[in-house]
């Protein structure tokens, strides 16, 4: 859900920002492929970047984190 006057983070922004080698690659391969798939998969189970290095990102942007009440 957006909010009004403010933009959304877009997926893999860090990645592509951070020139994450992995990223790099996906980007040059083709989407639903068998190397692509398991280039994801690095994404998805073991991640060279930590929660908190992306925090840090979010906060060097200016996003917010927010929450519904």
């Amino acid at each position: 859900m957006s909010i009004e006057g403010y933009i959304d983070y877009q997926r893999r922004e860090f990645c592509n920002d951070i020139h994450c080698p992995v990223q790099i690659l996906l980007n040059k391969d083709q989407p639903n492929t068998e190397s692509y798939n398991s280039l994801k998969s690095i994404c998805q189970t073991g991640c060279l970047h930590s929660c908190h290095e992306f925090h840090l990102w979010l906060i060097s942007k200016g996003y917010l984190v927010i929450r519904p009440a």
